[in-house]
């Protein structure tokens, strides 16, 4: 059980701005013939999804503050980001797995009031085909 929750732990502090990485802690537990690959790649997709709604949930309630000196992004990065998601619309958010664009990526979904039901879906599918190659290179290499 503790081996499941390190992981969801894991998975949803690697999808928030937090610097962290739950793929090699993925690798590492699904060659280990007493836990269900099906079970982790669950656990780690669940934790992730969670973490990058966090993101964008905050992208919903940090927008109101962009005006303070003490906001993060300036307003001409904001404006970029922006231009960058309208762009490619809410299917850039497949690339939300992508280290460091995905995370920054989910805030501004939030930010840019994607709905919640489009976002999960294609968040869902990203974060899940990514745990799906992770698990399918360790099961190989490993």
């Amino acid at each position: 059980m503790v081996t499941y929750l390190s992981l969801f732990a894991a998975a949803f502090a690697a999808a928030t701005l937090l610097p962290m990485q739950s793929e090699a802690l993925l690798a590492y537990h699904v060659t280990n013939p007493g836990l269900s690959a099906m079970v982790l790649f669950g656990v780690a997709t669940a934790g992730n999804v969670l973490g990058s709604t966090v993101n964008w949930y905050c992208g919903r309630f940090l927008r109101r503050f962009r005006d303070r000196r003490w906001f993060p992004v300036s307003p001409q990065g904001m404006a970029r980001a922006e231009a960058r998601y309208h762009r490619y619309g809410r299917w850039s958010l497949l690339a939300s797995w992508v280290p460091v664009i995905g995370d920054p990526l989910t805030v501004i979904a939030g930010t840019l009031r994607e709905p919640l039901v489009s976002f999960l879906i294609i968040v869902t599918v990203a974060k899940a085909a990514r745990y799906l190659v992770v698990i399918a290179a360790a099961l190989t290499w490993l």
